[in-house]
């Protein structure tokens, strides 16, 4: 996976990010940048195995 891809991934959860503090803290969690830090990972993780899958799909197509 390229640096670019995970940038792109990380600006999708950026613009997301906003409307998942308010649904947290709804529920009583409060959400700081360091407590975010490792479901980013996750996210970028989840992502990046999502990107795979739809390339391999796509590459099967073109067969």
């Amino acid at each position: 996976m390229t640096n670019d891809k995970t940038m792109e991934f990380m600006q999708i959860a950026m613009k997301y990010l906003p409307e998942a503090k308010v649904e947290l803290e709804k529920s009583g969690v409060d959400l700081s940048m360091e407590m975010i830090q490792p479901f980013m990972t996750m996210f970028t993780q989840v992502m990046n195995e999502a990107y795979e899958l739809g390339k391999a799909d796509a590459q099967k197509e073109n067969e």
